[in-house]
């Protein structure tokens, strides 16, 4: 991460409790033996007229892509187990409105930042769709979520 203060860290986490979301997917794989893997994501937006914002959030935490979408929003994407872990230990003490979302979501990422997915036992894929089940119940979203059955599915276990 680049380099921060608590006052910078504090902006953020607010910023992510009003403009972001915190995601844990499982995603289809081409490549592997496995066809699936635990994507975890961290995403702030803004409409694109108010873009600095987001340039500045890449800057401080140090990591991210930035991309425009078709309907005037920006948004700051980022991915990777052990650099979300990273930036939500920090954000955390700061966040107030998905601190639930950020805790299951980190905890996920401990999980699979030590672990490759093929070494994972069925405790913890279990786990992991727990902490999946939590973020998204907290989430708005308008797509249909997964039930616990569903992700069970697709991850080989038996309920």
């Amino acid at each position: 991460m680049g380099s921060r203060s608590k006052i910078e860290l504090a902006y953020i986490a607010g910023f992510l409790d009003g403009d972001g979301s915190l995601m844990l997917q499982i995603k289809k794989r081409k490549d592997g033996k496995i066809g699936i893997r635990f994507m975890p994501t961290v995403c702030f937006y803004q409409d694109t007229r108010h873009e600095k914002t987001l340039y500045w959030i890449r800057e401080v935490l140090g990591i991210g892509y930035l991309s425009r979408r078709n309907d005037g929003m920006t948004e700051l994407r980022i991915n990777g187990y052990k650099q979300i872990r990273n930036i939500l230990e920090n954000l955390l003490p700061h966040i107030r409105f998905k601190k639930l979302q950020a805790g299951a979501l980190k905890n996920a990422c401990d999980i699979l930042s030590v672990t490759k997915f093929k070494m994972l036992n069925k405790k913890k894929l279990k786990e992991l769709v727990n902490y999946i089940l939590v973020i998204q119940s907290e989430n708005y979203v308008t797509k249909k979520k997964k039930t616990r059955a569903e992700l069970f599915s697709i991850l080989g276990l038996t309920p």
